[in-house]
């Protein structure tokens, strides 16, 4: 309807053009067409006639009403009204609501859905996490804005390449192989002889022991068997790696989180590529040597110092892998890189950007895109909770699913902006009440379902089509309020995946189903008459496959009965 009605407006602007009300040579001005806040403003509006007034040297008023008159109602609009200082106010016919619900159930699961991507790729990394140890909170809300953000973009018509980074090289595998080493060998960590950054978490003694066992290990199709050989750091490396990884790919299974692409940092250096992305920056003349150091200069292209790349001591600085780890994406198709990562990671992101520019192969000034979050508290009984026995100094994200559920973590863990601090609430998570978000959202969609079983109960028959052909009581505020939280979904997906934002799905998601609840407390639905009972259960059926969409979005089940 918004495109429908941009069309008109600017249909309008050409005629007022022809007529000499606007100047031939205006050009037609970046105006909006919105929903507005209060009902009494009309189903949309519009500030197209205030951005005319001032380059046509006219009174916006004026403008409005030439541009009123000149939109033709009729169809799909049934008013177009004057308001304020210009605004234009759009009031809807009842069959283009009517037309609407027919779109819902003709469309079913595909409704919303779009294909702006054109198909094109767009690569989502998220988690990302060191394979040291289980997963925490932290890494869950990573995980499910991750996911949620391919699925909406997956849902606006681009092919998604999940992708997980694992940091597999460096000195945390390094204390991760001795951590393990030193239980092998009998220590704990209170000992004398326990490595001074090792990793203190009961899981250390778990890697260790299947270590000694000659456990095996499957990860992407690899065996790794551990040796028993508590001298052999290489093999409790490997082991305790592929260990790890296995672990958190469990972990993320649980909560319903999987990647297409699993890429190794070892793999960088490997097969050459850190080496060749700094030979390719040296040659691109972007490099200096000063101090014994090799530096990118990176305040070219908009960083606020200059970077070291090669340390005097020969060894790279981290963001030098990263960079070779995007230019990987870029030459495997991917048109988008989107990252998400933990706020804390912020200070590295300027000069990934510059050392991809500085490569100067092409690749786009805002590549990648980066989604940070920020921090996880989670309470329980009023108090902070922070530790796990098993992870030592930190609660895993296994912890929160077991406490609170899949669907209740993944909704609370992305139901808020991710820039914005997050108190995840344990005891309101596993609350079977209304001020639960998730258990409202889920009870709306289970009550819908509820009403057809009822139905079937009672012998009573149910015929969609003539439920469509009935004209909606327009008149009752909470039919028209329903009707039109199911007609923004589209409006709604398009702009969580133009904003990268899929807290907006979950906060639409209430919204839709407090719309839903007020026409349910205020009808009845099995009534005798059956034009009536039919046109009430097509349109609680349209709310209650918008449920089902928006809820699939977030990767939360839509319950028949609860």
């Amino acid at each position: 309807m918004k495109s429908t009605l941009k069309a008109l407006v600017e249909q309008g602007i050409a005629a007022l053009r022809t007529q000499g009300i606007l100047p031939s040579d205006l050009a037609t001005p970046d105006f909006v067409i919105e929903r507005p806040k209060e009902r009494a403003h009309g189903d949309f509006s519009s500030n197209a006639a205030m951005l005319l007034a001032k380059p046509a040297r006219n009174n916006p008023r004026a403008i409005a009403q030439a541009l009123a008159e000149a939109i033709p109602t009729g169809g799909d609009i049934a008013s177009v009204e004057i308001a304020g200082p210009g605004f234009l106010n759009f009031r809807l016919a009842p069959e283009a609501w009517q037309r609407q619900l027919r779109e819902v159930h003709a469309q079913g699961e595909a409704f919303g859905r779009n294909a702006s991507g054109a198909g094109r790729v767009a690569g989502v990394e998220y988690v990302s996490a060191n394979p040291t140890g289980p997963l925490h909170v932290g890494h869950g809300r990573a995980a499910v804005i991750g996911d949620c953000i391919a699925r909406v973009l997956d849902a606006n018509g681009w092919d998604v390449k999940r992708e997980f980074y694992y940091n597999d090289a460096g000195v945390q595998i390094e204390n991760l192989a001795k951590s393990v080493q030193a239980r092998a060998k009998g220590l704990v960590p209170d000992d004398a002889g326990w490595p001074e950054d090792g990793y203190r978490g009961d899981y250390i003694a778990d890697v260790a022991r299947a270590f000694l066992d000659g456990g095996s290990v499957e990860v992407e199709g690899q065996v790794v068997t551990g040796s028993g050989d508590a001298d052999d750091i290489d093999s409790i490396r490997r082991f305790a790696v592929a260990y790890l990884r296995n672990e958190q790919n469990g972990d993320l299974a649980a909560f319903g989180v999987a990647f297409d692409v699993y890429f190794l940092e070892s793999s960088l250096y490997a097969d050459g590529k850190v080496e060749e992305t700094v030979r390719q920056l040296v040659e691109g003349g972007h490099a200096y040597e000063d101090g014994g150091a090799l530096w990118l200069r990176t305040t070219a292209f908009g960083d606020d110092k200059d970077r070291v790349m090669r340390k005097s001591d020969g060894t790279y600085t981290y963001f030098v892998p990263d960079v070779a780890y995007h230019l990987s994406k870029w030459e495997r198709g991917y048109e988008r890189a989107i990252t998400e990562l933990g706020a804390d990671h912020h200070g590295s992101l300027a000069r990934v950007k510059a050392g991809l520019q500085a490569l100067d192969r092409g690749i786009p000034q805002g590549y990648p895109e980066y989604v940070l979050h920020q921090m996880v508290t989670v309470m329980r009984g009023g108090e902070e909770v922070k530790l796990s026995k098993r992870a030592g100094s930190y609660l895993t994200l296994r912890d929160l699913i077991d406490e609170a559920g899949r669907d209740a973590t993944r909704w609370f863990l992305v139901a808020r902006k991710p820039d914005s601090q997050l108190v995840f609430d344990i005891d309101l998570a596993r609350s079977q009440s209304l001020d639960n978000p998730v258990y409202y959202v889920q009870l709306s969609h289970a009550r819908i379902c509820g009403l057809l079983r009822q139905l079937k109960e009672r012998g009573l028959g149910f015929d969609l089509d003539n439920g469509l052909a009935r004209p909606l009581d327009l008149d009752s505020a909470a039919t028209l309020e329903l009707v039109t939280a199911i007609s923004r979904w589209p409006e709604l997906l398009a702009t969580a995946g133009q904003l990268l934002e899929p807290h907006l799905v979950a906060q639409y998601l209430l919204e839709l189903a407090q719309a839903f609840q007020s026409y349910y407390n205020d009808h009845q639905f099995l009534v005798d008459e059956a034009d009536v009972r039919d046109a009430r259960l097509a349109l609680a059926l349209a709310a209650r496959q918008v449920l089902a969409n928006g809820l699939e979005v977030l990767g939360v089940q839509a319950p028949e009965a609860m």
